[in-house]
């Protein structure tokens, strides 16, 4: 889960980063307000910033300076309702203005590819740092993290050493880069990051501007997570599935997916993807079918859970076609047969589009004659993933366009 920046200010700050003050608006009233109260901290000054999880916010015009009240109410105005790379801001942090001398970057994150963490620093910060990794990647230090010892004082040293800090800068930012350490060790995080990491007039070091990312599978240590979460942005598919417990993502194709383990579903996004490529270029198609989601039921295939599944599913407007792949294992060919027929009675009515279901597995003749026996005009079974594929792709391509 990605936070806002003011979400990961106000964790910052729990966590002893030194920062600058920082208020949350979504009203121009609560812009001048806020201007108000923070402004006399810096001579007036405040920058009103767009809170949008995505970057390019400066080069797009939703961070703007204001000297006193009256210039940062016309600037929440401005940016307030903008839209950014496809995100509409809603809200925006007015923080406490600051005297720059220079800026930093700095990052850890976790390093999939080794299985560990990677801390990133630079004496080149800002806007640019993106751009300063690819033409000069030597500017960019990167640091191997050990997850046992994680950011202590020692690596900390290390870091600052690396990216090429003078011995007293570099003595200023080492408690800094630990208390950020302690954010993303406590908080669970998978990328916590600072840009601009700041030096300013007076010699302070400042996270001006945090990005976090939270690992979610970590949540149910950190029940105030929860409430970190922005709901109003969510797909609400996606969040119907999270209430149901259901492993689910939205893409943008026209065939639903069902699988039961991760590993099958991907395997089955891919091979729809090619069987609707097939099935575009013989029928001659300017767009072909393509997976509509990922959806993993997991071990179990009850009545319910499957209700549950093909509910989300169908409720989707894209959808043409449902390709249920599932292999028998710990849960029986059977037990999913009676999951599928049991869903279908569930749903009723709702259940208006055609299912392509492929058993294989533990008990799979017996599945099949459960599903032969029923007959449900919508199923279709086949004994192959490729066979499947391509009749839920042909399926998809002869349903009627829906006009979204």
């Amino acid at each position: 889960m990605d936070l806002f920046e003011y979400q990961a200010r106000d964790m910052f700050e729990a966590h002893g980063v030194p920062v600058l003050a920082g208020v949350v608006a979504d009203t121009v009233e609560d812009v001048r307000k806020a201007a108000e109260d923070i402004g006399p901290r810096s001579g007036g000054v405040v920058v009103v910033k767009a809170q949008v999880k995505t970057g390019g916010r400066g080069k797009a015009g939703g961070v703007k300076v204001a000297k006193g009240p009256d210039e940062a109410a016309a600037a929440g105005s401005a940016i307030l309702g903008m839209d950014i790379k496809g995100h509409t801001v809603h809200r925006v942090m007015i923080a406490q203005g600051a005297q720059i001398a220079e800026e930093y970057y700095f990052s850890v994150l976790l390093d999939r590819a080794n299985r560990s963490y990677l801390a990133m620093c630079s004496v080149e910060g800002g806007m640019e740092i993106e751009q300063l990794a690819v033409e000069r990647p030597e500017a960019l230090a990167r640091v191997a993290v050990d997850p046992n010892t994680g950011i202590d004082e020692a690596k900390a040293q290390e870091i600052v050493a690396t990216a090429g800090f003078d011995d007293e800068t570099g003595a200023r930012i080492v408690p800094v880069l630990q208390r950020l350490w302690d954010v993303y060790r406590e908080e669970d995080a998978t990328l916590v990051e600072v840009n601009p990491l700041v030096k300013t007039a007076d010699g302070e070091i400042v996270a001006l501007d945090g990005k976090v990312t939270l690992d979610e599978n970590a949540g149910f240590r950190h029940p105030d997570h929860a409430a970190l979460e922005d709901t109003a942005a969510a797909d609400p598919l996606e969040a119907a599935a999270k209430a149901k417990n259901l492993n689910y993502v939205k893409l943008d194709g026209d065939v639903g997916i069902i699988g039961n383990g991760a590993g099958l579903v991907m395997s089955t996004l891919d091979v729809v993807a090619y069987a609707g490529e097939a099935v575009a270029a013989d029928q001659g198609l300017s767009a072909p079918p393509k997976p509509a989601n990922f959806l993993d039921i997991g071990g179990g295939a009850s009545a319910q859970v499957m209700a549950d599944g093909l509910g989300i599913i169908l409720g989707d407007a894209q959808v043409k076609s449902v390709f249920v792949n599932v292999f028998g294992g710990i849960t029986s060919c059977d037990a999913v047969a009676n999951g599928i027929v049991g869903a279908l009675d569930t749903l009723g009515d709702a259940a208006t589009k055609p299912l392509v279901v492929r058993l294989d597995g533990n008990n799979v003749e017996e599945g099949r004659r459960i599903l032969s026996e029923r007959n449900h005009p919508l199923v279709s079974s086949e004994e192959t993933m490729d066979g499947a594929a391509r009749k839920a792709a042909e399926l998809a391509a002869a349903a009627p366009i829906v006009q979204l």
